[in-house]
This record gives structure tokens, C-alpha cells and sequence, in this order.
């Protein structure tokens, strides 16, 4: 038992503790109208939020928005927002998002495009109208860290947006930062320091039963 303990402890050292979800939410200037690919938004969007000082990570992504979070006023606005997130386990997963863009948007899942709108975008909180949300349903996924991504454009007075997933078909709940933690990943030397601690384990066990059997 005492070396089943220390063989975990090895393994719990090499990986560390699980990082809470990281939200980063962004916005720059853009005059761009509605595109015609989910690509075109993401590279107008990436363009406008390079230039940009208005990023902030949320720890809660629930009625938020570029007035409340960076000033009233602006307009021709690009919106970007990345969720790092992790799964303990593979399962299926959806996810849903009520935006105010005008000239519609894309959401992205680990670099793929799974949702383009090009209309006007305006969820008025609630998700009835299927045209006016992002929604992307029953995705697959495998154990380890994910990535979501939307991009948006809008020409001003932007409302507030949330944004929402669903684990294997439960209730749809908000992001936040205690929400879906992000697992660490061991660098190369870390795999050989675990490697190494089981190796020391494994050698003070088999001393052990030479020794119960001289």
C-alpha cells in the first residue's frame, strides 16, 4: 500500500493541479459587414483585436458586454472570445451563444468552424429564435483541453452576451472559471522525472521481496 501511495504521489508531482477555465474576452474597431465565411470573420476579427487594448479575462461569461467591460460609446465593433477549457473524461457536448452582431459571426471548436451566421444577430436573451443564436450540438469529445472560439461583428450599441455549454445532454449552464478546469500537460522532462519516481518505486519494491524471500 505505502508504495501504491508513493508511485500516486509520482504521478500527482509530474502533472500538477488542474488550472481553472481561462475566458478571455476581446474587442477592437472594424468597419467590415456581414461575411460569407466562417474564415473571413475569424481573420477580420484576429486583424481588429491585434490592434486593440481591450482584452480582459471574465470569470464568468453571463450577460457581459464591450459597454459594460471597456465603455459606452463605441461602435463598429470586432468581438472575439476564446474558452479554454478541459474535460476530465471523453462525452458529447453543446454549446449555445446569445450575441448582439450585427453583421453576423463563427464560432470555432478547436480550430474547425461548426457555426457561421451572416445575418443580424440580436438573441434578446432568449434562445427560442434558432436564427438568432450560435448553437452547436452532441460534439464529441475526448479527454484533455479544448478550445472555443467566437468571432463577431457588430456595428454598435452592443447588448449583453452569454455564453453556454452542456455535458452529455444536462442542463445548459454559463462558463465560468470553476467551470470545466483546464488539465495541465506535462512537458517532456516532467514525463521523465514520473518515469523516473515510478522507476525508484519499483526498485525499493522488488528489494523488498528479495529480501522476504532470502
Amino acid at each position: 500500500m505505502k508504495y501504491a501511495k508513493l508511485a500516486a504521489l509520482a504521478v500527482a508531482l509530474a502533472y500538477g493541479s488542474a488550472d481553472a477555465a481561462v475566458i478571455t474576452f476581446q474587442t477592437g474597431t472594424s468597419n467590415a459587414g456581414a461575411q460569407t465565411t466562417a474564415n473571413a470573420y475569424r481573420d477580420i476579427v484576429d486583424a481588429a483585436v491585434a490592434n486593440s487594448s481591450h482584452s480582459t479575462v471574465l470569470n464568468n461569461y453571463d450577460i457581459v458586454s464591450n459597454q459594460s467591460l471597456f465603455g459606452a460609446g463605441a461602435t463598429n465593433i470586432a468581438f472575439k472570445s476564446t474558452i479554454n477549457f478541459g474535460l476530465s473524461a471523453a462525452g458529447t457536448y453543446s454549446f449555445r451563444a446569445g450575441v448582439d452582431f450585427g453583421n453576423g459571426g463563427a464560432v470555432f471548436l478547436d480550430g474547425q468552424a461548426v457555426d457561421l451566421k451572416t445575418g443580424d444577430l440580436w438573441w434578446a436573451h432568449d434562445y427560442a429564435n434558432t436564427n438568432s443564436v450560435f448553437s452547436v450540438s452532441n460534439k464529441a469529445l475526448t479527454a484533455g483541453n479544448h478550445t472555443l472560439t467566437i468571432y463577431g461583428l457588430e456595428g454598435c450599441c452592443d447588448g449583453g452576451q452569454q455564453v453556454q455549454y452542456s455535458a452529455n445532454g444536462a442542463a445548459f449552464q454559463s462558463f465560468s472559471a470553476s467551470t470545466l478546469q483546464m488539465a495541465p500537460v506535462p512537458e517532456p522532462e516532467t514525463y521523465a522525472m514520473m518515469l523516473g519516481g515510478l522507476g525508484v518505486v519499483g526498485a525499493i519494491a522488488r528489494r523488498r521481496r528479495a529480501k522476504q524471500q532470502a
